[in-house]
Protein backbone atom coordinates (compact mmCIF):
# COMPACT_ATOMS: atom_id res chain seq x y z
CA UNK A 1 0.00 0.00 0.00
CA UNK A 2 1.14 3.52 -0.74
CA UNK A 3 1.32 6.16 1.97
CA UNK A 4 -0.33 9.56 1.72
CA UNK A 5 3.07 11.19 1.13
CA UNK A 6 3.99 8.75 -1.62
CA UNK A 7 0.74 9.41 -3.44
CA UNK A 8 1.18 13.17 -3.09
CA UNK A 9 4.72 12.99 -4.50
CA UNK A 10 3.74 10.74 -7.41
CA UNK A 11 0.77 12.97 -8.19
CA UNK A 12 2.90 16.13 -8.09
CA UNK A 13 5.42 14.59 -10.49
CA UNK A 14 2.59 13.51 -12.80
CA UNK A 15 1.05 16.99 -12.78
CA UNK A 16 4.43 18.61 -13.43
CA UNK A 17 4.91 16.41 -16.48
CA UNK A 18 1.47 17.50 -17.69
CA UNK A 19 2.42 21.17 -17.38
CA UNK A 20 -0.01 21.93 -14.56
CA UNK A 21 0.97 24.98 -12.51
CA UNK A 22 1.75 24.48 -8.80
CA UNK A 23 1.76 20.68 -9.13
CA UNK A 24 2.56 19.95 -5.47
CA UNK A 25 -0.19 22.28 -4.22
CA UNK A 26 -2.68 20.69 -6.62
CA UNK A 27 -1.65 17.22 -5.44
CA UNK A 28 -2.04 18.10 -1.77
CA UNK A 29 -5.39 19.81 -2.19
CA UNK A 30 -6.86 16.96 -4.24
CA UNK A 31 -5.57 14.31 -1.85
CA UNK A 32 -6.94 16.25 1.11
CA UNK A 33 -10.30 16.66 -0.57
CA UNK A 34 -10.52 12.97 -1.43
CA UNK A 35 -9.68 12.02 2.17
CA UNK A 36 -11.81 14.70 3.83
CA UNK A 37 -8.75 16.36 5.36
CA UNK A 38 -7.69 19.99 5.58
CA UNK A 39 -4.20 20.65 4.27
CA UNK A 40 -2.60 20.76 7.73
CA UNK A 41 -4.36 17.54 8.70
CA UNK A 42 -2.98 15.96 5.55
CA UNK A 43 0.57 16.83 6.62
CA UNK A 44 0.02 15.11 9.95
CA UNK A 45 -1.04 11.91 8.17
CA UNK A 46 1.69 11.71 5.50
CA UNK A 47 2.90 8.34 6.76
CA UNK A 48 -0.54 6.73 6.84
CA UNK A 49 -1.12 3.90 4.39
CA UNK A 50 -4.04 4.41 2.06
CA UNK A 51 -6.75 1.83 1.55
CA UNK A 52 -7.61 0.78 -2.00
CA UNK A 53 -10.82 2.79 -1.87
CA UNK A 54 -8.99 5.94 -0.72
CA UNK A 55 -6.35 5.56 -3.39
CA UNK A 56 -9.01 5.17 -6.08
CA UNK A 57 -10.82 8.33 -4.91
CA UNK A 58 -7.59 10.25 -5.31
CA UNK A 59 -6.81 8.66 -8.69
CA UNK A 60 -10.23 9.62 -10.01
CA UNK A 61 -9.64 13.28 -9.17
CA UNK A 62 -6.09 13.15 -10.51
CA UNK A 63 -7.32 11.84 -13.87
CA UNK A 64 -9.81 14.68 -14.16
CA UNK A 65 -7.22 17.30 -13.18
CA UNK A 66 -4.80 15.87 -15.74
CA UNK A 67 -7.50 16.59 -18.33
CA UNK A 68 -7.26 20.19 -17.10
CA UNK A 69 -10.57 20.32 -15.29
CA UNK A 70 -10.17 23.29 -12.91
CA UNK A 71 -9.02 22.47 -9.40
CA UNK A 72 -11.82 24.58 -7.94
CA UNK A 73 -14.50 22.58 -9.76
CA UNK A 74 -12.97 19.33 -8.50
CA UNK A 75 -12.87 20.54 -4.92
CA UNK A 76 -16.22 22.25 -5.33
CA UNK A 77 -15.52 25.42 -3.43
CA UNK A 78 -13.46 28.60 -3.37
CA UNK A 79 -12.72 31.19 -0.70
CA UNK A 80 -13.86 34.70 -1.56
CA UNK A 81 -13.88 37.68 0.81
CA UNK A 82 -14.35 35.47 3.85
CA UNK A 83 -17.03 33.31 2.20
CA UNK A 84 -16.74 29.65 1.26
CA UNK A 85 -18.52 29.57 -2.09
CA UNK A 86 -19.72 26.50 -3.92
CA UNK A 87 -18.41 26.43 -7.49
CA UNK A 88 -19.25 24.23 -10.46
CA UNK A 89 -19.75 24.46 -14.21
CA UNK A 90 -22.86 26.60 -13.82
CA UNK A 91 -20.77 29.74 -13.32
CA UNK A 92 -17.35 31.29 -13.66
CA UNK A 93 -14.88 30.59 -10.85
CA UNK A 94 -14.46 33.74 -8.68
CA UNK A 95 -10.88 34.98 -8.86
CA UNK A 96 -8.56 37.04 -6.65
CA UNK A 97 -8.80 39.95 -9.09
CA UNK A 98 -12.53 40.18 -8.46
CA UNK A 99 -12.01 39.84 -4.72
CA UNK A 100 -9.63 42.81 -4.91
CA UNK A 101 -12.29 44.79 -6.77
CA UNK A 102 -14.64 44.19 -3.83
CA UNK A 103 -11.94 45.22 -1.33
CA UNK A 104 -11.20 48.38 -3.31
CA UNK A 105 -14.84 49.41 -3.51
CA UNK A 106 -15.37 48.74 0.21
CA UNK A 107 -12.34 50.87 1.01
CA UNK A 108 -13.55 53.70 -1.18
CA UNK A 109 -17.00 53.72 0.45
CA UNK A 110 -15.86 53.14 4.05
CA UNK A 111 -17.16 56.56 5.16
CA UNK A 112 -20.36 56.46 3.09
CA UNK A 113 -21.69 52.90 2.76
CA UNK A 114 -24.09 52.49 -0.16
CA UNK A 115 -27.74 51.98 0.69
CA UNK A 116 -28.52 50.18 -2.56
CA UNK A 117 -26.26 47.92 -4.64
CA UNK A 118 -26.69 46.29 -8.04
CA UNK A 119 -24.40 43.41 -9.04
CA UNK A 120 -24.68 42.69 -12.76
CA UNK A 121 -23.88 39.18 -14.01
CA UNK A 122 -23.58 37.76 -10.51
CA UNK A 123 -22.55 34.20 -11.44
CA UNK A 124 -21.82 32.39 -8.16
CA UNK A 125 -23.12 35.43 -6.28
CA UNK A 126 -19.61 36.21 -5.05
CA UNK A 127 -19.70 40.01 -5.34
CA UNK A 128 -23.28 40.44 -4.17
CA UNK A 129 -22.86 38.15 -1.16
CA UNK A 130 -19.52 39.66 -0.16
CA UNK A 131 -20.99 43.17 -0.23
CA UNK A 132 -24.16 42.07 1.56
CA UNK A 133 -21.98 40.69 4.33
CA UNK A 134 -19.83 43.80 4.57
CA UNK A 135 -22.76 46.26 4.44
CA UNK A 136 -25.64 44.65 6.39
CA UNK A 137 -27.89 47.68 6.00
CA UNK A 138 -27.63 47.81 2.21
CA UNK A 139 -30.29 46.59 -0.18
CA UNK A 140 -28.56 44.27 -2.67
CA UNK A 141 -29.87 43.16 -6.07
CA UNK A 142 -28.03 40.67 -8.27
CA UNK A 143 -28.84 39.81 -11.87
CA UNK A 144 -27.76 37.12 -14.31
CA UNK A 145 -29.09 35.93 -17.64
CA UNK A 146 -28.32 32.29 -16.69
CA UNK A 147 -30.92 30.50 -14.60
CA UNK A 148 -28.31 27.89 -13.69
CA UNK A 149 -25.96 30.55 -12.37
CA UNK A 150 -28.78 32.11 -10.34
CA UNK A 151 -29.58 28.72 -8.84
CA UNK A 152 -25.95 28.39 -7.76
CA UNK A 153 -25.92 31.93 -6.37
CA UNK A 154 -29.03 31.21 -4.30
CA UNK A 155 -27.39 28.04 -2.95
CA UNK A 156 -24.38 30.10 -1.91
CA UNK A 157 -26.60 32.71 -0.29
CA UNK A 158 -28.34 30.04 1.78
CA UNK A 159 -25.04 28.42 2.79
CA UNK A 160 -23.66 31.80 3.88
CA UNK A 161 -26.75 32.65 5.90
CA UNK A 162 -27.48 35.53 3.52
CA UNK A 163 -30.62 34.26 1.81
CA UNK A 164 -33.15 37.04 2.00
CA UNK A 165 -30.39 39.65 1.95
CA UNK A 166 -29.96 39.58 -1.83
CA UNK A 167 -32.68 39.81 -4.47
CA UNK A 168 -31.69 37.58 -7.39
CA UNK A 169 -33.23 38.39 -10.79
CA UNK A 170 -33.01 36.71 -14.17
CA UNK A 171 -31.97 39.59 -16.36
CA UNK A 172 -29.81 40.42 -19.36
CA UNK A 173 -27.90 43.21 -17.61
CA UNK A 174 -30.52 45.89 -16.76
CA UNK A 175 -33.46 44.34 -18.65
CA UNK A 176 -35.40 43.27 -15.52
CA UNK A 177 -34.56 46.40 -13.50
CA UNK A 178 -37.56 48.70 -13.24
CA UNK A 179 -37.00 52.08 -14.91
CA UNK A 180 -37.27 54.08 -11.68
CA UNK A 181 -34.73 51.96 -9.74
CA UNK A 182 -31.61 53.83 -8.62
CA UNK A 183 -28.50 52.39 -6.97
CA UNK A 184 -25.65 53.96 -5.03
CA UNK A 185 -23.28 51.31 -6.36
CA UNK A 186 -23.44 49.38 -9.62
CA UNK A 187 -20.73 46.75 -9.88
CA UNK A 188 -19.91 44.05 -12.42
CA UNK A 189 -17.33 41.59 -13.67
CA UNK A 190 -18.79 41.18 -17.16
CA UNK A 191 -17.42 39.13 -20.06
CA UNK A 192 -14.48 41.03 -21.53
CA UNK A 193 -12.38 38.54 -23.49
CA UNK A 194 -12.32 38.39 -27.27
CA UNK A 195 -12.84 35.06 -29.00
CA UNK A 196 -9.13 35.03 -29.91
CA UNK A 197 -8.12 35.64 -26.30
CA UNK A 198 -10.25 32.74 -25.11
CA UNK A 199 -8.80 30.48 -27.82
CA UNK A 200 -5.30 31.31 -26.55
CA UNK A 201 -6.15 30.83 -22.87
CA UNK A 202 -5.37 27.89 -20.59
CA UNK A 203 -7.40 24.71 -21.14
CA UNK A 204 -8.96 25.08 -17.68
CA UNK A 205 -10.60 28.32 -18.80
CA UNK A 206 -11.14 27.54 -22.48
CA UNK A 207 -12.59 24.05 -22.15
CA UNK A 208 -14.38 24.01 -18.80
CA UNK A 209 -15.69 27.40 -17.69
CA UNK A 210 -18.85 28.88 -19.30
CA UNK A 211 -17.81 30.85 -22.37
CA UNK A 212 -20.86 33.10 -22.09
CA UNK A 213 -19.38 34.51 -18.88
CA UNK A 214 -16.04 35.15 -20.57
CA UNK A 215 -16.41 36.32 -24.17
CA UNK A 216 -18.06 39.46 -25.52
CA UNK A 217 -18.37 40.87 -29.01
CA UNK A 218 -16.45 43.87 -30.35
CA UNK A 219 -13.20 42.23 -29.24
CA UNK A 220 -14.46 41.96 -25.68
CA UNK A 221 -15.99 45.43 -25.37
CA UNK A 222 -19.67 44.83 -26.22
CA UNK A 223 -20.99 44.04 -22.72
CA UNK A 224 -18.92 46.78 -21.11
CA UNK A 225 -20.35 49.20 -23.67
CA UNK A 226 -23.88 48.05 -22.89
CA UNK A 227 -23.36 48.65 -19.17
CA UNK A 228 -21.82 52.08 -19.71
CA UNK A 229 -24.75 53.04 -21.95
CA UNK A 230 -27.52 52.00 -19.56
CA UNK A 231 -26.04 52.49 -16.09
CA UNK A 232 -26.53 56.30 -15.99
CA UNK A 233 -30.31 55.83 -15.89
CA UNK A 234 -29.98 53.66 -12.77
CA UNK A 235 -27.23 55.38 -10.83
CA UNK A 236 -28.27 57.47 -7.83
CA UNK A 237 -26.77 60.96 -7.41
CA UNK A 238 -23.19 60.56 -6.22
CA UNK A 239 -23.26 56.87 -7.14
CA UNK A 240 -20.33 54.78 -8.36
CA UNK A 241 -20.01 52.37 -11.27
CA UNK A 242 -17.21 49.83 -10.68
CA UNK A 243 -16.18 47.38 -13.41
CA UNK A 244 -13.59 44.69 -13.85
CA UNK A 245 -12.20 44.91 -17.38
CA UNK A 246 -9.65 43.53 -19.81
CA UNK A 247 -6.12 44.80 -19.49
CA UNK A 248 -5.95 46.56 -22.88
CA UNK A 249 -9.38 48.14 -22.88
CA UNK A 250 -9.08 51.29 -20.80
CA UNK A 251 -8.37 53.72 -23.64
CA UNK A 252 -11.45 52.53 -25.54
CA UNK A 253 -13.58 52.52 -22.39
CA UNK A 254 -12.59 56.09 -21.65
CA UNK A 255 -13.87 57.17 -25.07
CA UNK A 256 -17.08 55.14 -24.69
CA UNK A 257 -17.69 56.60 -21.23
CA UNK A 258 -17.34 60.13 -22.59
CA UNK A 259 -19.77 59.27 -25.37
CA UNK A 260 -22.42 58.30 -22.81
CA UNK A 261 -21.92 61.32 -20.58
CA UNK A 262 -19.77 59.94 -17.76
CA UNK A 263 -18.02 62.92 -16.22
CA UNK A 264 -15.48 61.29 -13.92
CA UNK A 265 -13.57 58.15 -14.82
CA UNK A 266 -10.70 56.38 -13.11
CA UNK A 267 -8.49 53.48 -14.14
CA UNK A 268 -7.02 51.29 -11.40
CA UNK A 269 -4.45 48.48 -11.42
CA UNK A 270 -4.80 45.06 -9.85
CA UNK A 271 -2.34 43.68 -7.31
CA UNK A 272 0.13 42.80 -10.06
CA UNK A 273 0.06 46.34 -11.39
CA UNK A 274 -1.87 45.49 -14.55
CA UNK A 275 -4.76 47.78 -15.62
CA UNK A 276 -7.86 45.95 -14.46
CA UNK A 277 -10.61 48.18 -13.02
CA UNK A 278 -12.69 51.03 -14.36
CA UNK A 279 -14.58 53.36 -12.00
CA UNK A 280 -16.97 56.00 -13.26
CA UNK A 281 -19.35 58.64 -11.91
CA UNK A 282 -21.88 60.91 -13.55
CA UNK A 283 -21.08 63.89 -11.32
Amino acid sequence: MLTVLEVVRKTADFFAAKGIESPRLNAELLAGHALGLARMQLYLQFERALSDAEAERIRSLVRRRAQREPLQYLIGRVEFSGLALKVDRRALIPRPETEYLVETVVGRRADSPPRSILDLGTGTGAIALALAGKWPEASVTATDSSLEALELARENAAAAGLDGRVLFLESDWFAAIVPEARFDLIIANPPYLSADELAASAPELREHEPSAALVAGEDGIADLRSILRTAPAHLAPGGLLALETGMDQHARLGLIAAEYGWRRTEFLPDLSGRPRYFFARME
